[in-house]
């Protein structure tokens, strides 16, 4: 196993340094959660790996949740169960503990994917969900014109889709999940029609691919969308996107049956 931060984080992002708001910014859309559940299936128990503060965890399940960073651990609602304080590389379970398995946002802050998703595997006797990004359409986002940086980071992040499908094995489904306008959980990709809401600091921070690139490109980033946004060449360019139902990118929804 890899190296820890002092707050429990175990990858490339210090969730005790930028995890503050994250429950603030990274809320569960329930048209995204709807999605999940319905490929979780009727699974009793479940296993949240890299459970954060708690998103899309099945209300009508009974859900174990781990997650290291002690942090986010502690932005957890009280109506949810403690987090076991573990990494995906090591989860302290026996073999076939649970109907299924879940993981959000989590799997490229791994520091060994395929013992990860091995252990997932192990644990789980039904489908594991993977929500994720594809990292070969992350950089065809609007973003990529005002901080390229951000998105290049961001794709080199997130593992591929193959990687994935063979690190857990048997049966897999891959589908997009369209992003919905208004999306409550604000990942970067969230804010398509909301330009205005990615030029709050700690919005961007609640996407962690942010704090990973300099300080002087996010300061490029706010100041010349700013600019853009009031001269309308942000909308003369992309002011579709401001009433789009439905945003396809590069969100993902796989599922491992075994």
């Amino acid at each position: 196993m890899g190296r820890r931060t002092q707050d429990g984080s175990a990858g490339d992002a210090d969730y005790g340094t930028i995890g503050s708001a994250y429950s603030r910014y990274r809320r569960p859309d329930p048209r995204i959660a709807a999605v999940i559940t319905q490929a979780l299936g009727a699974a009793r128990t479940v296993l949240n790996v890299g459970a954060g503060a708690g998103s899309y965890e099945p209300a009508g399940s009974q859900v174990t949740a781990v997650e290291p960073s002690a942090a986010m651990r502690a932005q957890r609602p009280g109506h949810l169960p403690e987090a076991v304080d573990a990494t995906a590389e090591a989860l302290p379970f026996a073999d076939g503990s649970f109907d299924a398995a879940m993981t959000t946002f989590s799997v490229h802050q791994w520091q060994e994917l395929a013992a990860g998703l091995g252990e997932l595997r192990r644990v789980t006797r039904g489908p594991v969900v993977v929500l994720t990004c594809d990292p070969r359409r992350v950089e065809e986002f609007w973003v990529a014109e005002y901080a390229p940086e951000v998105l290049a980071t961001e794709a080199l992040r997130y593992p591929r889709l193959e990687d994935l499908a063979e690190g857990l094995g048997g049966r897999i489904a891959t589908s997009t999940v369209r992003i919905p306008q208004g999306c409550t959980d604000g990942f970067t990709e969230a804010y398509y029609g909301r330009p205005e809401a990615l030029l709050d600091a700690e919005a961007q921070l609640a996407c962690s691919a942010w704090s990973l690139v300099a300080p002087d490109v996010i300061d490029r980033f706010t100041r010349r969308l700013a600019a853009d946004l009031l001269d309308g060449s942000w909308d003369a360019a992309h002011g579709e996107l401001r009433t789009l139902p439905r945003y396809e990118g590069s969100l993902v929804l796989l599922v491992s049956e075994p």
